[in-house]
């Protein structure tokens, strides 16, 4: 291994961690010796890498939600568009452990981006990708004639929107909202306005 492949393991592991602990612990009561101790290395060298909490929290979000993308990707070219889309509504809930521990990420990034500006510009910024994520899939199925035509950037809103929401119930544990009903509205959405069938799709 190279000493290029050595820092990049590192950094990613130092940034596996953090997750980890932020979404544990919240942002407010990290210290950097938790996340080092997780890591596996010394406090010294999460401060190469990362010198403040914030930088590391940015960069673990970003992490993150990268690796959320990157398993999103596989095998995107040989699948029908609605079930690229229904993977990625499905990765936009707190679905299994992983995208629960996202999902606590995410309410960190919301309380913080209300007091700061790099919060909040990190937001917006993701929240433009995951824009971006579900429009690239509507038009995938406009062009191919999978799905009927629609307002892209007015239903892609509405689709992260009904996303947001649900997802707040379903972290809260609130018994009047399960998993299978959200997933049900929201493709009962997305049946509406693209003209396919109301089941969501196995994914």
């Amino acid at each position: 291994m190279t000493k290029a492949e050595r820092t990049r393991e590192t950094r990613e592991r130092i940034l596996a961690a953090a997750c980890e602990v932020i979404a544990e612990v919240g942002f407010e009561k990290i210290r950097m010796w938790m996340v080092a101790k997780r890591a596996g290395v010394s406090t010294a060298l999460l401060h190469y890498h990362f010198e403040t909490r914030e930088k590391l929290f940015t960069e673990a979000m970003t992490y993150s939600f990268a690796q959320t993308g990157t398993e999103l990707d596989r095998d995107a070219g040989s699948v029908p568009a609605s079930v690229i889309l229904a993977r990625i509504l499905n990765s936009l809930l707190p679905t299994d452990p992983e995208l629960r521990q996202d999902w606590r990420l995410w309410q960190e990034l919301w309380v913080r981006a209300l007091r700061d500006d790099s919060a909040q510009h990190l937001a917006i910024d993701l929240y433009g990708q995951l824009h971006t994520w579900v429009a690239e899939a509507l038009q995938r199925g406009i062009d191919s004639g999978e799905f009927a035509p629609c307002d892209i950037d007015t239903t892609t809103t509405l689709l992260l929107a009904l996303c947001d929401g649900f997802g707040i119930r379903l972290m809260l544990a609130d018994s009047r909202v399960s998993l299978e009903a959200a997933k049900g509205a929201i493709w009962g959405v997305v049946a509406d306005a693209l003209g396919v069938p109301a089941k969501f799709p196995a994914l």
